[in-house]
């Protein structure tokens, strides 16, 4: 071979092996995911590296991950509606399938300009709910992207906003409460109408007039140690495949604790945990 065609070969290997380092680091939305629904709403653009969903009066739009995951980190990067923003909600989540399925939800409750979004977490464990806890976010979601995370792990869940947790939901089965750790799941984001309830509970309706509202994503990714082989739709997994290596890591450092600490002092609006009114008879037993 002359040197000319060494040369040649050799740029292009390097060339190939970047796009591969790059496409492991954050992903690449048409190998990742599908466009479910919304017609043209949802795109995929810049080469499968970045992705748009948009809202308009007529239809919202959505996307689901081809990989089903069992246990797992998961980060995405999001930049949310701008301006008058209420009535929307940008759902980022993970879950299964059926009527006792599981689900751990990240959702983006917008507001009319000027007014802070709400960030709404929820885990669902065999079909049910009702444990959510709200935020206020620290900085405008709206100027840049910003990183939200879910650690999935047999001994906890750990909501992530820019590698800060903000919430922690802890395995509870020695105690009789239902834990996610059988199903595995999709990831799945949409952007939708819910002015019957998103913004003050419904009294503040989306302003039309502003749309289409659009939500942007990029760098998707799924964490080598945690991702797991995707599995049929049908299938379930043992958590106890995963009893050794990083999942033994089970407990937050120092850092993180203060961290959190700091964020459900200042940024905590709602917690289920110390909501008396709706628990008159008692907390439920994850909160005691």
């Amino acid at each position: 071979m002359g040197t000319s065609s060494f040369h040649q070969t050799l740029l292009i290997s390097m060339a190939v092996l970047a796009t591969m380092v790059g496409s492991a680091v954050g992903g690449n939305f048409y190998q990742d995911f599908d466009l479910t629904w919304g017609g043209q709403r949802a795109k995929i653009f810049g080469g499968g590296q970045m992705l748009t969903l948009s809202l308009d009066k007529t239809s919202g739009s959505g996307f689901q991950s081809k990989k089903e995951y069992l246990f797992g980190r998961i980060d995405m990067q999001l930049k949310l509606v701008a301006g008058n923003s209420a009535g929307t909600v940008t759902a980022y989540y993970l879950s299964s399938q059926g009527p006792t399925h599981d689900e751990i939800d990240f959702e983006f409750l917008g507001n009319v300009s000027g007014d802070p979004y709400i960030l709404h977490t929820n885990v669902f464990t065999q079909g049910k709910g009702n444990r959510e806890q709200q935020f206020y976010l620290w900085f405008d979601p709206t100027k840049n992207f910003h990183t939200y995370s879910i650690i999935w792990k047999p001994q906890h869940i750990t909501f992530l906003v820019d590698n800060t947790p903000i919430r922690v939901f802890n395995n509870g089965e020695n105690r009789g409460i239902p834990f996610p750790k059988n199903q595995a799941m999709r990831i799945y984001s949409s952007l939708w109408n819910a002015d019957d309830w998103a913004t003050r509970g419904g009294l503040v309706k989306a302003d039309w007039s502003k749309a289409p509202f659009t939500a942007y994503y990029r760098n998707f990714q799924a964490d080598a140690k945690f991702q797991v082989t995707p599995v049929s739709s049908s299938r379930s997994r043992n958590s106890g495949e995963f009893a050794n290596g990083d999942w033994q890591s089970n407990a937050l450092d120092a850092n993180a604790r203060r961290r959190l600490r700091w964020v459900q002092k200042n940024f905590m609006i709602y917690n289920y945990c110390t909501d008396l009114k709706r628990f008159p008879q008692g907390f439920p037993t994850e909160c005691k």
